[in-house]
């Protein structure tokens, strides 16, 4: 006898349940721990950034009239390797000032449009960097960023299902519901008297 719809939710719920955390599990783990390792940076990132100077010339012709941005950042990028994007690309009568941003990364460079020579200040920070910089999506582009909502998608439907198994739990629902209670207060009130 096939079971109905009613009889096979709870199951649909229980099956979601499980392979939406197993889908979530990398996002969850990632932004755990760099949770944690963001709100104890003195902890985890104690080494000076790792600085790196670099001069070199550019052909003067790129550098007159109207500046070709993209030909002059995709020259610098490929000849010293540079990571990142273009945040910031600024052209004045003498100067060209171009900034590469990246998780844990960033190169500064600054081109003399007359003499066609630049300087390169590359700063790269530790692996605990790039990841709570990847945390907050900061400088990580439009895909890091979708990967981002994804995972709050993932993380919200799991915990939505999670409380919705709950309720099928008879023996388990009345305290479950308490100490989901009793957390979402806690977090409540840390706010309203812990913050300033």
């Amino acid at each position: 006898m096939s079971q109905g719809p009613r009889r096979r939710l709870p199951q649909w719920m229980r099956w979601l349940h499980i392979y939406l955390s197993m889908i979530a599990f990398g996002a969850t783990l990632l932004f755990a721990v760099t949770g944690l390792t963001l709100n104890h940076a003195d902890w985890f990132e104690s080494a000076e950034p790792s600085v790196r100077s670099i001069e070199g010339e550019l052909a003067p012709a790129m550098l007159q009239g109207d500046v070709d941005k993209l030909a002059v950042a995709e020259q610098l990028r490929a000849t010293h390797r540079l990571r990142g994007t273009v945040k910031e690309f600024a052209v004045d009568d003498a100067e060209c000032f171009v900034l590469f941003k990246g998780p844990g990364y960033s190169a500064d460079v600054v081109v003399d449009r007359r003499a066609g020579s630049y300087t390169v200040e590359e700063s790269r920070r530790s692996v605990i960097a790039i990841l709570d910089d990847l945390h907050k999506g900061r400088d990580c582009g439009d895909w890091w960023s979708f990967v981002i909502d994804v995972a709050a998608v993932l993380l919200t439907l799991l915990s939505i299902t999670g409380l919705w198994l709950l309720f099928y739990l008879k023996k388990r629902r009345r305290n479950g519901l308490i100490v989901g209670f009793v957390g979402g207060a806690f977090v409540v009130i840390s706010y309203v008297f812990g913050v300033r």
